[in-house]
């Protein structure tokens, strides 16, 4: 079987060049005798899978895409036109979507991520004030949580269309998810989701801000309760093994050394080839918590760290 090549979004300036984004990786790839090849980002995106990958050579085989995300459907186009090329992703459509989106990883992590409910909706759709209610009263009814869509949240929006601090304030609940879907406009993906907040351990001392986390987690907290960054990792996975341990993209710096004994058989049972799983530590010591789970192929890779390993074992694959 041929050796696995990676796509890389071209730079949009340049398409004969990676997006200056993936520069960096494509250089360590080609430093370890892997192949790399461009794909036009914003024709995937417009839905013009065809033209997005007419610089993929005919018959190429196994592919590993590394790149910007992209909506389910457009990576089941992107998948289809590379198939009528003789090539295939090692990630399937199926499998991208089941890591991507929450409604897909949500039910192998219940009990290890924080309870979550969701409401699927259109585009543009503010789910109804009874809709949100039963939602709130399957999360328990009382309490804070946070609202995002099956991929993102708007964190940077925290007070305004990411935070709830009490579910059973109905009105409330229904000005910051309106907000979010608001904001969010065109781009929601798949419906309204709202996860019981927790709260996380953060470091001693270190830079403010919020973290990475799209979860609902409390690493995003801006409620007064505190402003550094949760203790958080972003673990990538390889057919159920862990390639490579570091700190969230969103605190670099951070030294983070998680438990993985209860999330290895997790992700195992996931069956997805290519994942990664955000987790940060509980505020009140009792362990790591799964905040994200994502696909390998469009998470982030914390700036300065050693992704040799990382793309070693995807060309091995």
């Amino acid at each position: 079987m041929p050796v696995p090549a990676i796509l890389f979004p071209a730079d949009p300036l340049n398409p004969r060049r990676p997006d200056p984004h993936f520069a960096w990786e494509a250089r360590l790839l080609r430093e370890l005798g892997g192949e790399h090849h461009l794909v036009d980002h914003d024709a995937l995106l417009a839905g013009h899978a065809e033209q997005a990958v007419r610089r993929v050579p005919q018959d190429r085989g196994p592919l590993w895409y590394r790149g910007w995300m992209l909506p389910s459907a457009r990576y089941a186009g992107f998948a289809t036109a590379l198939a009528a090329r003789g090539c295939a992703l090692l990630t399937s459509p199926a499998g991208y979507a089941t890591a991507h989106e929450l409604p897909g990883w949500y039910d192998v992590f219940e009990g290890a991520t924080p309870p979550s409910t969701w409401i699927p909706t259109a585009a543009s759709a503010v789910p109804g004030p009874e809709e949100l209610a039963a939602a709130a009263a399957r999360l328990g009814g009382s309490g804070p949580a946070i609202v995002k869509d099956y991929v993102k949240s708007r964190k940077h929006e925290w007070h305004e269309a990411c935070y709830i601090p009490e579910l059973a304030d109905l009105a409330s609940v229904g000005r910051v998810v309106a907000r979010f879907v608001e904001l969010q406009g065109e781009f929601l993906t798949g419906g309204v989701v709202l996860r019981r907040y927790e709260e996380f351990e953060r470091p001693a001392d270190g830079p403010g801000g919020s973290s990475g986390d799209d979860s609902g987690g409390g690493s995003d907290d801006r409620s007064g309760r505190g402003s550094r960054r949760a203790v958080e990792a972003r673990v990538w996975w390889l057919d159920g093994e862990p390639i490579l341990v570091g700190p969230h993209p969103d605190a670099p710096h951070h030294d983070v050394e998680p438990d993985l004994t209860g999330v290895r058989p997790l992700v195992r049972m996931l069956g997805c080839r290519f994942v990664t799983t955000d987790l940060a530590s509980r505020a009140d010591g009792s362990g790591w918590r799964v905040v994200e789970v994502g696909d390998g192929q469009v998470s982030d890779l914390p700036h300065g760290i050693d992704a040799t390993g990382l793309l070693a074992s995807l060309i091995a694959a």
